[in-house]
């Protein structure tokens, strides 16, 4: 890895800090060759502060330290991307990331539709949804709903019609968040089992 450092007249390339589970982007720093292979020696991002005029390992005040799972440079060999297993909040004033946003696993539009699951099932909307409505009928009509739609898929599993087994899938995996959250969990406590057994 060959780091442009000499590009900027500082000696500083930007190094973009990702968490390595949830991938969400924790901090924006600078490090300078001292900085980098400090990091890069101890596996515990260090940084150049540039207002203290000195290198900087992030967590040295805190105890939040930011251990290095891997480090990509980017296609002009003038900024680095870490990718960190964090100890505990990243920004200084205590907040997960420096954009105050709460370090979860996103799942794109699962994570949406788990949070539209959520607002239903507390009634926040005008009428009885159909989540709301299957979720008065309790847990045994939910999985029983999950039954249902597991047999159908394995049905068009075997047939040609590909529409159909997506259809049955995307009813599946819908009335599978809805069980998952009728039980108290969600898709990324599921995930964190199938991490457990990967190691």
């Amino acid at each position: 890895m060959t780091i442009d450092f000499n590009k900027n007249k500082d000696g500083l390339v930007p190094a973009i800090i990702q968490d390595y589970n949830t991938k969400n982007v924790l901090m924006l720093g600078y490090m300078n060759e001292a900085a980098f292979k400090a990091t890069k020696d101890t596996k515990k991002v260090t940084f150049y502060s540039r207002s203290k005029q000195r290198l900087w390992r992030k967590g040295e005040e805190s105890g939040n330290v930011l251990h290095v799972v891997d480090m990509q440079l980017d296609c002009d060999n003038d900024s680095l991307l870490i990718f960190v297993n964090p100890d505990g909040p990243t920004c200084h004033k205590g907040s997960d990331t420096c954009w105050n946003t709460k370090n979860e696993t996103q799942y794109g539009f699962i994570s949406v539709l788990e949070n539209t699951i959520t607002s239903r099932i507390s009634g926040n909307q005008e009428g009885l949804s159909y989540v709301a409505s299957l979720f008065e009928k309790g847990i045994n009509k939910i999985a029983q709903k999950v039954g249902e739609e597991a047999v159908e898929v394995i049905i068009e599993a075997k047939d040609n019609n590909d529409t159909l087994f997506l259809n049955e899938s995307a009813d599946l995996l819908f009335h599978y968040l809805l069980l998952l959250q009728a039980k108290g969990f969600k898709l990324n406590d599921v995930v964190s089992v199938l991490q457990e057994r990967n190691h």
